[in-house]
C-alpha cells in the first residue's frame, strides 16, 4: 500500500508539540499516485467478495459495536475485526470523544442496536499532546475539539491518553445509564499501545475501563458471561466469513 508520507507530515505537523505554528501540506502529485493505488485495492476487493457479499450488505446493519476512535491514520479497524463489514459502525476524531460526535454515537446505539459501545484511544496521540499544550494558534475549528478534551497540561501522552478514555467512558456511562443497568450495553475504554508505553506489548489493545470500572478485579468481573447479557444465543456472524 501507498505509503502516506504527504499525510501523515501534515498531521504531524498539526499536531507534534504543543505550540504549532508551521503548517505543512500535500500535494496534487501525491494524491493522484494515492488515488490509482486506492482504485487498483477496491477493484481487487471487490473481486475478492463477490457479489454475494455485496447482496447481503445491501440488506442493512446490524453492527455489534459502535467504536469511537482517533482519527489518527494509525489506527484502523483491521486490529479489531478481519471482516468489520456490517459489525463495526465507526465513529471518528480527533482524540476519540463523545461530545464530538454524540449524534453518531447515539444513532449506532439507539437505531442500530449496538450491544457493544467501544472506546479507543491510542499512544502517540497528537490530540493529547496538543491538548495537555499550547493550542491558542491553532485553527478554531480545531481548537474547538480540543477543547472538550479535560486532561492537565504537560501530562505524560499515555497518562493523558488513558485519562482522556476514562473520561469519555463516564460520559458515555452516564448518558447511557439505564442501558448499562438493564444490560442492554456494555461501555469498553481501551488503549491500543502501537508504542508500548504501557509495557504490555507492542499493538496491544489494553482494556483499561468497562462501564465505569478502571479496577483490575472488577473489569474481570464485570467481563463475565452473567455480566454480560445472554451469552446462549449469539449473534450468528458467519456471513463475514
Amino acid at each position: 500500500m501507498f505509503k502516506k508520507i504527504a499525510g501523515v507530515a501534515l498531521l504531524a505537523s498539526v499536531f507534534a508539540t504543543s505550540a504549532v505554528q508551521a503548517h505543512e501540506h500535500g500535494d496534487a502529485a501525491t494524491a493522484r499516485a494515492f488515488l490509482k493505488e486506492i482504485s487498483a485495492d477496491s477493484s481487487t476487493f471487490q473481486g475478492a467478495k463477490g457479489t454475494a457479499f455485496f447482496q447481503e450488505l445491501a440488506k442493512g446493519q446490524h453492527p455489534r459495536a459502535t467504536v469511537v476512535t482517533c482519527s489518527d491514520s494509525r489506527v484502523h479497524t483491521n486490529m479489531l475485526d478481519k471482516t468489520p463489514e456490517g459489525d463495526l459502525f465507526m465513529v471518528r476524531n480527533i482524540g476519540n470523544q463523545i461530545a464530538t460526535a454524540k449524534g453518531s454515537v447515539e444513532y449506532g446505539i439507539n437505531h442500530l442496536g449496538s450491544s457493544l459501545l467501544l472506546i479507543i484511544g491510542h499512544s502517540k496521540c497528537g490530540a493529547i499532546t496538543a491538548a495537555s499544550g499550547d493550542y491558542s494558534k491553532l485553527e478554531p475549528a480545531i481548537k474547538k475539539e480540543l477543547d472538550t478534551i479535560e486532561i492537565k497540561k504537560g501530562v505524560v501522552n499515555i497518562d493523558g491518553v488513558k485519562t482522556n478514555v476514562n473520561n469519555q467512558v463516564a460520559a458515555a456511562v452516564e448518558e447511557y445509564e439505564e442501558l448499562v443497568k438493564e444490560r442492554h450495553l456494555v461501555i469498553i475504554g481501551a488503549v491500543y499501545d502501537f508504542a508500548d508505553d504501557m509495557k504490555q506489548g507492542s499493538g496491544k489493545l489494553n482494556l483499561i475501563n468497562v462501564n465505569g470500572k478502571t479496577d483490575p478485579a472488577k473489569i474481570q468481573a464485570e467481563l463475565t458471561p452473567s455480566d454480560i447479557g445472554n451469552e446462549t444465543d449469539p449473534v450468528d456472524h458467519s456471513k463475514h466469513h
